[in-house]
């Protein structure tokens, strides 16, 4: 039976234009600034870095760079307390080098997306002194959320609330006379006080600081904790129980991946990224906003993907199905019915700066744990397993249709580093949890480029921020260049495919209903991806047009191993 044949029941998603805007189907690469590329010597990375390191992208082949934030910041939680929305951090250099980064991305035929963290500044910011200095009830508190404590003297929190990084989510302020005064909210870190988006002068803050970008060229903004900046009116206590939202089910609400509670998801966010479309809609060149929304079911995260809203969603029950198939395929099929239903591209990711690497993630004992950091004295992943596993991970999410993200680094296949000595740490989850919760420093440890350089040539001193495990050498980036069968060229070589097959803007049919063994083809090219124990065959004279690992039975009649996904032309 052809591909064309196939029963109607078979389609999951129909295929689009190629010609489309961009970022419907763009492969888009985290690039985390501090660990990505040093080029002044002082062992963290800055945009000069970046920029020189630039070829590299293109080279692997992908469509556009994610910058996490380089704001001007204290760095209480590496960038994301931001106090200044228009100045470059003298840690990662200037205004004129942020705008060289842009130009030679251009150049080279990359887009640029760059952070915005608009649910919380740093406390360092120039509103947030002003409103410590202010008066209970005044303008420059409006634009926090300050109150009034609970208890006879106010000695209690406003709430039950408690922070993202463990902890409570209040924090007290003292007044100029020395007494203790009103409490402001801190989702995360007590150093990043919430702003209040009820307040027309947040609002129209923001919308210029989206043009202050856009002006300098900027292709789009990954929007952080886009489903956090409203809170509930009132703000009440919260039991922490989950309850299932009417008019959803089990298959909607597939990966426990979604952050709960009246402090998220709430309607009026809605309203909010409707003005951002406006403003990105006045620019030319498709300027695009993907929403970092820890949200479930995928039914709701859907609402920020609507056709005046948000472009793009990060999909993270993707991410969070680990290694898994019949979550996986639960996903997918969940995904492509809730993004089309409003015209929207479905986003893929395995990894970010927040989250254990992928290649560590899929060889622990449980490949669907999503640990908050791995160290010393936590269980050790299988480091061989975890990346086989992994590049058959990666490969089968290149191959579906719409856009998907790549973690610096993971391109070489990299573990995080789960030996990390404690006293290295700094992620706030780290200290606000008394240390249980390791945090995310392990997949934030910087770039092996150079295998014999020192610092594996992430910086010319080779000073580095973080120290990088010693088996980091073996897969820098020189050392893996040219090699055949290293994961950097199974990524390169994917992502030519992906781009001369059109597979990101290409349809998706289910070949089979084998729980363990998700068999798809998208345009032509069949991808099997085997997550079960068992060998698969392939039928006699496939095509094979790459695969993520050694294959068995012949030349003509090939075999799927267990922890292997193979992309082949379908036949006729």
């Amino acid at each position: 039976m052809t591909i064309d044949a196939l029963p109607d029941a078979a389609l999951v998603h129909r295929a689009e234009d190629p010609a489309g805007p961009w970022w419907r189907h763009a492969v888009i690469y985290q690039v985390y600034p501090r660990s990505f590329a040093d080029a002044s010597g002082d062992g963290v990375g800055d945009l000069p870095g970046v920029t020189a390191r630039l070829d590299h992208l293109a080279e692997l082949g992908v469509d556009a760079v994610w910058l996490s934030p380089f704001y001007r910041s204290p760095q209480a939680d590496a960038g994301y307390d931001v106090a200044d929305y228009r100045e470059v951090d003298p840690l990662f250099g200037t205004l004129a080098d942020a705008d060289a980064l842009i130009a030679r991305a251009h150049e080279l035929g990359l887009r640029v997306v760059v952070d915005l963290v608009p649910n919380h500044t740093s406390d360092e910011h120039v509103w947030f002194q002003a409103a410590l200095a202010a008066a209970p009830g005044s303008p420059e508190r409006d634009r926090y959320v300050f109150r009034d404590g609970r208890g006879e003297h106010g000695e209690l929190p406003p709430n039950n609330w408690g922070s993202i990084f463990g902890g409570p989510a209040w924090t007290r302020t003292t007044d100029p006379d020395g007494t203790p005064g009103q409490w402001y909210l801190h989702l995360f870190d007590s150093k990043q006080p919430d702003l209040n988006w009820e307040n027309p002068e947040v609002r129209a803050e923001f919308e210029q600081i989206l043009r202050f970008w856009l002006d300098r060229g900027v292709d789009g903004f990954r929007v952080d904790v886009a489903h956090g900046m409203v809170k509930q009116a009132g703000l009440p206590d919260w039991d922490g129980h989950v309850t299932m939202i009417e008019g959803t089910d089990d298959a909607d609400a597939v990966s426990g991946s979604g952050n709960h509670g009246p402090m998220f998801d709430q309607d009026g966010v809605h309203e909010i990224y409707r003005a951002w479309r406006t403003v990105l809609d006045e620019y030319d060149g498709d300027r695009a906003m993907v929403a970092e929304a820890w949200v479930e079911p995928l039914s709701r995260l859907a609402r920020y993907v609507r056709p005046d809203e948000m472009h793009q969603a990060f999909n993270f029950a993707f991410l969070a199905a680990g290694w898994d198939g019949p979550a996986l395929r639960r996903v997918v099929e969940a995904s492509f019915v809730a993004n089309d239903a409003v015209g929207a591209p479905t986003t893929w990711v395995l990894s970010n700066h927040d989250t254990v690497r992928h290649a560590s993630r899929m060889g622990l004992s449980d490949p669907t744990h999503r640990p908050n950091g791995i160290g010393q004295g936590d269980e050790q992943p299988d480091a061989e397993l975890g990346l086989r596993r992994a590049r058959a991970a990666s490969l089968l999410m290149l191959g579906l249709p719409g856009s998907a993200y790549v973690y610096q680094g993971e391109e070489l296949g990299l573990p995080d580093h789960t030996a990390l000595e404690d006293h290295l740490r700094q992620d706030p989850a780290f200290f606000r949890t008394g240390g249980v919760e390791r945090g995310r420093d392990g997949c934030r440890v910087p770039l092996p480029w150079e295998g014999d350089a020192p610092g594996l040539g992430f910086s010319p001193t080779g000073a580095t921020w973080l120290p990088q495990p010693a088996e980091w050498a073996e897969l820098a980036a020189d050392r893996q260049r040219g090699q055949a069968g290293s994961t950097y060229e199974m990524y390169r070589a994917a992502l030519a495919l992906r781009r001369s097959e059109q597979l990101g803007a290409g349809d998706l049919r289910w070949l089979d209903e084998d729980p363990h063994v998700l068999r798809f083809a998208n345009r032509d090219v069949v991808v099997v991806a085997n997550l079960g124990e068992d060998e698969v065959a392939l039928p006699e004279g496939t095509e094979v047009l790459l695969a993520s690992g050694p294959l068995g039975g012949t030349a003509q009649a090939p075999t799927v191993p267990a922890a292997t996904t193979v992309w082949t032309r379908a036949q006729a």
